[in-house]
């Protein structure tokens, strides 16, 4: 049986590359992300036949950031999908624009709270926030939370002490950046292994 911990990312560039390698791994994972590289590739329809002709889970990390009316539209749309996981900006103003597209759909919003191939260096050059990485993904949790996202998008460093906000309560932490130990960390970089 799949453990539906396990989140296998397409990262290819087509869809028959991504029913490829879904059909490789076979039962041993039901669930998979889909980004925004794969997008054009045909994501949507890779998306769509893992869910509805395979029975799979379908993570949609496409991390939407603009204008409340135009993400919300975008989420309404994405909705009919039927998928599990929608990525979007941690912006409180965008996460209740996708809270609200998202409306009585099954599929959960998760905000992105800091990109995880970011650290504080990244975060300084970019003038962004100011204090350690860990109290800006806290506070970006929070408000996340708040504005009424299903779950956040944060490093394995910080899921524990996300856990801990009264506002994480029965919500989803989703942690990129799990590599085996001795792996290259690739453009992530705040991992962490299993």
């Amino acid at each position: 049986m799949a453990d539906n911990r396990l989140i296998v990312a397409l990262d290819v560039p087509n869809v028959v590359h991504g029913l490829d390698l879904a059909a490789r791994i076979g039962d041993a994972v039901s669930f998979y992300k889909i980004g925004l590289g794969m997008l054009t590739g045909g994501g949507l329809a890779l998306a769509n036949e893992l869910k509805q002709e395979h029975g799979k889970q379908v993570f949609l990390d496409l991390k939407l950031f603009d204008i409340g009316a135009t993400v919300e539209a975008a989420v309404r749309g994405i909705a009919r999908y039927e998928l599990d996981f929608l990525t979007v900006h941690g912006d409180p103003q965008v996460v209740a624009a996708a809270a609200m597209g998202k409306a009585a759909s099954g599929m959960k919003v998760l905000a992105v709270t800091i990109l995880t191939s970011l650290d504080r260096a990244d975060l300084d050059a970019n003038l962004i926030g100011a204090g350690a990485v860990a109290e800006i993904v806290l506070d970006r949790a929070a408000r996340a939370f708040a504005a009424g996202a299903d779950g956040v998008i944060a490093s394995p460093e910080e899921a524990a002490a996300i856990r801990a906000l009264p506002e994480a309560y029965g919500k989803l932490i989703v942690t990129p950046g799990i590599r085996p130990f001795g792996a290259a960390g690739g453009d992530q970089k705040r991992v962490a292994t299993p």
